[in-house]
Formats: C-alpha cells, structure tokens, sequence
C-alpha cells in the first residue's frame, strides 16, 4: 500500500489577510496562468478559491517518514525562497477571518465546471470558498483490498475528524464548534444530499454497489442538465474511490498548522489499518451521531475511544511510523487544533498572534505546541 497526501494552504498578507492571488503566484513562478505546475518535487496547484493553492507530491505517493519531505520543500522551503516576504501560508481548515467578499472564484480555465457547480449550489458560501481540507489517499491491490481499505475507514471517520479539526473560527468569531468546515462542506450541495451523503457512507459490499449509488446522482444531474459533473470526483462523502487512480481518498479531515502534523494522522490511518480489529461502531447511525460529537467538541468529546484507537496504532506502527505518533498522542491529551486555537483565543481575545504562529508552524514543519 502507497499512502499520498495534497495540502491546502492560504495565502496572505504579512497581517493575515487572504490574498486572492494563488493565480498570480503561479504566473510569477512559471510565467502563464496554468492550474498546476511542477514545482521542485511537489504540484503546486490551484483551488476553486484564488485565496488557497493546493501542494501534492509529485508520483504516485509518499509514506511518513520519508526524510526531507517534499510536500514540505514545496510548501514551505521553496515556496518562501521565492517569496520570502511578500506572501505568508496557512493552513487549518477554513481561514479564520476571511469574509466572502475578500474571495475569488479561478477564472482562467474550467470555468464551465464552475459555472454548473454555481448554478446547482450557489457556489459563493463558506462551503464552496473558503475550506481547506487534508486529503490522503490509499492505493489499493484489489478488490477484496479496496473493499477492506473502504469500511474500515468509514468506522474511523468520526475519530479522523476529531483529531484534525482545525477550523473553530468563521469570520473573525468562534462559533463554539470545532470543525466548522464541515459543517458548511456537507451542505454545500443540500440540493442533492446523496453526493454528500452525511460525510459518513453506508458499509459497502462491492464495487458494482457504489457505481450504481454513483449512477443514481448521475441521473439526477442528467435531469438538471449538468452532465458535465458526471465525474468520479463528484461524490463529496468523507470517503471516495478513485479508479482512475486507483486508490481512495479520505476527504473528511481539515488541513492541520503543518506538514509533520499531516503526516503524523496519515501515519496514524496505515497503523490502524493494519489492526485486525478495533474497538469501533460500524453502525451507520452510530458513525453520524458520533461525527456530530467530533464535528462539535474535537477530541474531548471521544477522548477514551481516541486513547484505545492510539494504544492499538502504537503496536502496529512501523520504526518510521512511531517517529510521528506522538502528535496526535498530543492531540488525543491537549486537544485538537482547533480546541487549542479556541482556548488561546478566550484568553489573548487577539487572534493574529495566533495565526503567526500558525504560519511560523507550516514554515518551519513543527507542530503546534510541540517546539
């Protein structure tokens, strides 16, 4: 199994502004408008936001642990060697202070996508501008593979989720949630709730099974006159399969402050998925009442089972993967990113000296709080 993860960063001013500019780096690196180029050993590319670029590694993927990382060369090394004053990154998963007026929408290709995404859902929301999310993604051998990949993430959905939130803030205030970026990303295609389907999907028994629930959206955008969207890459659950690049791709997680912290969860899902079994639900029901426990609390709300889930991924954890454990062994004890930045913030009531060390994280790839 090959483990791959693409990063999503913000890009602001020295006072943590959003710049809707991810463009106009591009074009200062490569000298056009492209929507993704090589850039060292990563791919830099756009989002639909001009406020966020997208970093993955070039190839088919990488495992943690790999020394010199290049998702962090591309995110941060080479990235400030460029534009060592000018432009400051951020992760987390929304940008906390952005309001919609300060975004962009990429105009410079794909704009037909857009324009059917715009007409379906009204693509001018926190949901559609302003998330930003830690994929990872799993190859898989085979069926029989991909089938035992697909279900056991699912019943690890709700956990992933509590130990990466990063987005308790929404427009400058906190909202008293600690994954708002879900809670604005599942409904950011409410017209059509399957393509979403509640972050968490149902057990799954074969692949003819999620191409017909695929088929089933498909007919529905077939009768809205957006066929174009009939795409492997539409479904907006928290877990999707790719088969053109056959692999799966957890969509669930926000970005965290740096890319140690990134690697530190992808360490912790190929750990847990080498476990024969776990202590968890695979009740559908129970996987969304617990999701909404993760989406509001973090970590505190699901503490022991976080500490059960840990002790079972320490055993199964290769030397490399041991290297990074110990952030989310943090996250489990302190709590989420996101309930870290909540908690600093009633206290200082500033939120800037926040996010520069937020920023001062991603660029120098350390953890939050473990310096």
């Amino acid at each position: 199994m090959t483990i791959g993860t693409e990063h999503e960063f913000s890009v602001n001013d020295e006072h943590f502004t959003a710049l809707p500019v991810s463009d106009q780096i591009i074009k200062a690196i490569c000298g056009s408008f492209e929507s993704e180029i090589s850039f060292g050993d990563v791919r830099l590319g756009k989002e639909l936001q001009k406020t966020c670029d997208r970093d993955a590694p070039e190839g088919a993927g990488h495992r943690p642990g790999r020394t010199g990382n290049p998702a962090h060369a591309g995110a941060s090394s080479r990235f400030y060697r460029i534009f060592p004053t000018q432009y400051h990154l951020l992760g987390l998963g929304m940008h906390p202070t952005v309001t919609l007026d300060r975004t962009a929408v990429w105009d410079h290709d794909e704009g037909e996508y857009y324009e059917c995404y715009d007409r379906l859902f009204n693509i001018r929301q926190h949901g559609w501008l302003n998330i930003q999310a830690l994929q990872v993604n799993l190859s898989y051998a085979n069926e029989k593979d991909l089938l035992m990949q697909y279900n056991r993430i699912r019943t690890l959905l709700p956990y992933l989720v509590a130990i990466t939130a990063s987005s308790p803030m929404v427009e400058g205030k906190l909202t008293g949630v600690m994954d708002n970026r879900l809670v604005y990303y599942r409904k950011n295609q409410e017209q059509i709730p399957a393509i979403c389907n509640g972050i968490v999907p149902e057990r799954l028994r074969s692949v003819a099974e999620y191409n017909a629930f695929q088929e089933k959206i498909f007919c529905e955008l077939r009768a809205r006159d957006a066929e174009i969207l009939c795409e492997e890459w539409l479904n907006s659950g928290g877990i999707i399969i790719r088969f053109s690049r056959q692999c799966l791709e957890i969509k669930a997680m926000d970005e965290q402050e740096c890319i140690k912290s990134d690697m530190a969860v992808a360490a912790f899902i190929q750990a847990l998925l080498r476990c024969p079994t776990l202590p968890v639900e695979s009740d559908r029901n129970a996987l969304l009442a617990l999701i909404e426990t993760a989406i509001k609390k973090g970590t505190a709300g699901l503490r022991p089972e976080l500490e059960a889930l840990y002790a079972h991924a320490w055993k199964r954890a290769t030397p490399e993967e041991l290297k990074y454990l110990p952030v989310i062994e943090r996250r489990i004890e302190k709590g989420s990113l996101a309930e870290l930045i909540a908690e600093r913030y009633r206290k200082e009531k500033k939120i800037e000296p926040v996010l520069a060390d937020m920023a001062r994280c991603l660029r120098e790839n350390t953890p939050y709080g473990m310096d």
